[in-house]
């Protein structure tokens, strides 16, 4: 089955699979069924198991899932059994925020370089980053083999950046401005706009119902 054929809410769900699995694995649980792995996630066993179908089989008669093998299993179906250098642009007060968060590396992604635009701010170290100007992205890009990064700047220049990491070479940009972006059809764009989810929110609960992870339904 090609990717797209493989509807996006499932994708997403993985994530909350993934997650799931690995908390068990830290409670020392070896196994699971459909319906316990649904169950502690709101979903049917049906759910479960029509997500995982698109992706293979992944199943053992008589004793579900093995936890260990399924989160190794996810992981590569997610592409995250590797560690994906990242590129930051953008050290505001959320690119500082994300500077210092500590589960990048347990999940597959490095930060590996940060760029700005404010000449007061190039030059100064994050931990063992220092931030560069955005003239210095393609080299940095092109040297350390980055194919992902992150926008973390003000909606007036995301589109900018956006178009510069693309001639740069990064192929996937997880965008943080509360704007739409205009790439290359090679380049994949997620977006977290984070008034959007808010707003989901407050709806959901104006009508007195259960609130579910977005965009899964």
């Amino acid at each position: 089955m090609k990717s797209d054929d493989i509807p996006s809410p499932a994708v997403h769900r993985l994530s909350f699979y993934l997650r799931q699995l690995e908390t068990l694995q830290r409670l020392d649980r070896h196994t699971i069924s459909s319906r316990q792995l649904g169950e502690s996630l709101g979903y049917t066993d049906a759910q479960v198991r029509r997500d995982l179908a698109y992706f293979g089989q992944f199943g053992h008669p008589g004793i579900g899932y093995r936890v260990e093998e399924l989160i190794n299993q996810l992981r590569k179906i997610l592409g995250t059994d590797k560690v994906w250098d990242v590129a930051l642009v953008g050290v505001g007060n959320l690119g500082r925020a994300l500077t210092t968060y500590r589960g990048f590396l347990s999940k597959g992604f490095r930060l590996a370089a940060v760029f700005d635009t404010d000449a007061a701010k190039v030059g100064r170290k994050f931990g063992e980053l220092e931030i560069q100007p955005m003239a210095a992205l393609p080299q940095t890009v092109q040297e350390k083999q980055i194919r992902m990064a992150i926008v973390a700047v003000p909606p007036e220049a995301a589109q900018d950046v956006a178009s510069q990491m693309a001639a740069a070479g990064i192929r996937g940009i997880l965008n943080f401005a509360p704007v739409s972006l205009n790439v290359p059809a090679d380049v994949v764009v997620q977006s977290v706009d984070l008034a959007l989810q808010l707003e989901q929110l407050s709806f959901r609960m104006s009508l007195g119902r259960t609130v579910e992870p977005f965009g899964l339904s």
